[in-house]
């Protein structure tokens, strides 16, 4: 794998030591420091205080200390798998989620109420439903979403983002009706009688963005919405200040379009953007990037390109992943492929043969063979033992297949925060192989690497939550899911969090440990992650996040 040729603005003007009650570095020994010093936002020595003052004299430095007191101190967490803008985006709609709507007249009360604050002709959108989470125990109709409004355009966003339900007048001005034939790779939903419903999935979220926005065809579900530029600058913004909180400092955004792109470019050029961002363009974009020679990664330090994602199935919290004899939840509906098999090898082998890192979204066992199938015929045709090509969410693996990716070297990039949200809702999707559900403890097992992220929006950026679901295994209802051979140690998972996340994304050599070299990027707790009891993990609070050496979050204080 091509690495990142290092560069960094050097925005810190005073070298400072660091001293804190402990400084967890995640380096290979993991070792642990009680101080550290940094100037022009690299690492210049680790250890004690004496270590570093000796460091500080022998490099003619005479630095400010900054004491955190008992504060305990970790690597930036880095959030390999998320979708910034369209989080930011999000935090503009209604939340329309479990702890706002219990039922479809409480969702239909939410979204008239936003539509009768809107501009005529605006539309209205909303997010975080889960039928399993209503009292009706289905998905809401067009019909119900008309009742919000019969003149404007409305949106409902399923938790997953791989679709939702709309109302009548979204699927006229589009030109969908019952005898539209579903996209490939999506599915326009129909009652028994074949009457449009207005759920739609995947694929079919392309009519969401209207004639002249963002079209990907079949290659993911498009969450592409278009606003005024600057308005999705402030979203981006909005959603900068949120994974700072939870002490974020790189990301990889796991579905570049050209709007993204766009967004990231604007802000580097007025030296806005803050976080880290390693992009992974869509696949639908793999022509253009081998035409311009994307051929590498390549960037600076705050922005870079990374690869290229792709689909293969849908969705669990959807019930769009591909299960060909249906769900026991719901015989009827077995989720789709993006691609054919063949297809989707031919993508895999082109982005291979350039020499381009991989992503694959993939949750079912057919899905993840089609993947893993794909990636051995690359590497068998063009060997490259650190391709690093990704598995995002990876849900369930057969244990032949996870052998497999150890021997291939394909890394799972998962979110233990859905099964913490939503396990229980797998296992009545797809039965008891669901408590199997992100086996991370199998992949340790297996001595496949794993990596942690949030995908948020679908869950929020909180890497202590993510920590914790990994080492309990518990979800937000209280139930421990699938037996204790797939948790994982809170040493692992904080690794997973942060050195493991930046190998995912080529960016160890800058990122994901403290150590003498490398970007000055960390988080102050309030406590230590490794020595609390694994269910008071998420409850420690982030006080500070540094990217570069400088302060870019401070909590208030009581918070």
């Amino acid at each position: 794998m091509r690495k990142l040729t290092p560069f960094d603005r050097p925005a810190q003007t005073a070298p400072r030591m660091i001293v804190a009650r402990a400084i967890h570095t995640v380096d290979a020994r993991d070792t642990t420091a009680t101080a550290m010093l940094i100037d022009r936002g690299r690492i210049l020595a680790v250890g004690d205080r004496e270590t570093c003052a000796a460091a500080a004299h022998a490099l003619g430095l005479d630095p400010e200390t900054v004491d955190l007191g008992d504060g305990v101190v970790v690597p930036g967490f880095v959030d390999a798998h998320a979708h910034p803008l369209m989080y930011g985006q999000m935090m503009t709609w209604v939340d329309c989620g479990p702890e706002k709507a219990g039922s479809i007249p409480e969702i239909v009360a939410l979204l008239r109420a936003a539509a009768e604050g809107l501009p005529e002709g605006r539309p209205v959108r909303g997010y975080g439903y889960e039928h399993r989470n209503l009292a009706e125990r289905r998905h809401p109709t067009r019909f119900e979403l008309d009742e919000v409004s019969t003149e404007r355009e409305v949106y409902l966003m399923n938790a997953s983002g791989h679709g939702g339900v709309v109302n009548s007048v979204t699927l006229e001005r589009a030109g969908v009706d019952r005898g539209t034939p579903d996209p490939e790779g999506g599915v326009f939903f129909r009652d028994a009688d074949g009457e449009l419903t207005g759920e739609l999935s995947d694929a079919a979220c392309n009519i969401l963005t209207g004639v002249h926005g963002v079209k990907i065809g079949h290659h993911g579900p498009n969450f592409h919405l278009a606003d005024e530029p600057e308005e999705h600058l402030r979203q981006l913004d909005v959603a900068t200040r949120r994974f700072l909180e939870g002490g974020v400092t790189a990301i990889g955004d796991a579905q570049v379009s050209r709007r993204e792109f766009d967004m990231y470019l604007r802000l580097a050029e007025a030296g806005r953007l803050e976080l880290r961002v390693s992009m992974y363009l869509l696949s639908h974009l793999l022509d253009e990037a081998l035409e311009m020679g994307l051929v590498g990664a390549f960037g600076n330090a705050h922005l870079s390109f990374a690869g290229i994602k792709l689909y293969a199935d849908g969705t669990l919290g959807g019930w769009t992943a591909y299960f060909p004899d249906g769900y026991v939840g719901d015989p009827c509906r077995t989720g789709q492929l993006y691609h054919e098999p063949a297809e989707y090898a031919e993508l895999i082998r082109r982005a291979h043969a350039a020499g381009l890192q991989t992503a694959t979204h993939a949750q079912s066992p057919t899905a993840i063979e089609m993947v893993v199938s794909a990636i051995e015929a690359a590497l068998a045709e063009r060997p490259d033992p650190d391709a690093r090509h990704r598995i995002e969410h990876c849900g369930l693996p057969t244990a032949d297949q996870i052998r497999r990716m150890a021997a291939a070297g394909i890394r799972p990039v998962n979110q233990t925060q859905h099964y913490y949200n939503w396990g229980e809702g797998v296992e009545e999707a797809i039965g008891t192989p669901g408590e199997r559900f992100n086996p991370l403890g199998e992949f340790e097992a297996a001595g496949v690497p794993i990596t942690i992220s949030s995908d948020a929006p679908v869950a929020e950026p909180i890497p202590l939550e993510a920590i914790q679901t990994a080492v309990t295994r518990m979800t937000r209802r209280g139930r421990r899911l699938g037996p204790d051979d797939l948790r994982v140690s809170a040493r692992a998972a904080l690794r997973a969090h942060t050195y493991e996340g930046a190998v995912s994304l080529g960016r160890e050599d800058d990122l994901g440990s403290l150590e003498v070299g490398k970007c000055a990027d960390f988080a102050v707790l309030s406590d230590d992650p490794l020595a609390v009891e694994p269910e008071r993990i998420a409850a420690i609070r982030v006080r500070e996040t540094w990217i570069g050496g400088e302060r870019r979050h401070r909590a208030e204080v009581g918070s």
